[in-house]
């Protein structure tokens, strides 16, 4: 239950950072995209998303996501996550009826020490391999071109997007507090707002 708790953390970082705080003549950040009424879905529920990553990433197996319960019958959004490792978690915003897939998210939360730069090349894997499960025709050095130019775009900032197709990348990256890394799909009406709002 721990690592739930702390996966929900993770993934409310993002909406958060999303969400931003207007402080005394700061601009607003936008709505995460995917809390906004009439967000699209990925056509696939969250266990198929797991069956099919598991199967063609071997050495990146994804332990099955719980599910984080609200009681409140307004929220139309379920939360799930589940635990990679110690400092890394996956979480997901899922439609819930359908239980499709809103946002999927990778979480780094940084450690210090000798074990950092080790650390982070598996939260990067796992990032690439996120990239590559929805542009599967990508080389492994075109997903982790694409990563590179993401998190350096969205370096020290709080909510970065940028949409490549169908497809919207979000970057949060609060420094030692936490990297998330998001995979959306995308309504073009909305894709165009979130990126002029980049921070």
């Amino acid at each position: 239950m721990k690592y739930l708790l702390t996966a929900l953390a993770a993934l409310t970082l993002l909406t958060c950072a999303a969400y931003g705080k207007a402080e005394q003549g700061e601009p607003k950040a936008p709505v995460a995209a995917y809390l906004l009424p009439g967000a699209p879905v990925f056509n696939i529920s969250i266990s198929d998303f797991r069956e099919r990553f598991n199967h063609d990433n071997p050495t990146l197996q994804l332990n099955e996501f719980r599910a984080i319960e609200v009681n409140d019958p307004k929220v139309l959004l379920l939360r799930a996550a589940t635990k990679i490792n110690e400092n890394l978690y996956a979480s997901a915003a899922l439609e819930r009826a359908t239980l499709k897939i809103k946002s999927i998210q990778i979480t780094w939360l940084p450690i210090q020490g000798p074990e950092q730069a080790n650390a982070r090349a598996k939260a990067l894997a796992w990032m690439k391999a996120l990239i590559n499960h929805f542009n599967p025709n990508y080389s492994a050095q075109q997903s982790a071109n694409l990563l590179t130019k993401l998190l350096s775009a969205g370096k020290n900032k709080s909510y970065y997007a940028q949409t490549e197709g169908a497809l919207r990348y979000v970057v949060a990256d609060d420094g030692e507090k936490g990297l998330t890394f998001a995979v959306e799909p995308v309504k073009l009406v909305l894709s165009e707002a979130l990126e002029n709002s980049n921070q």
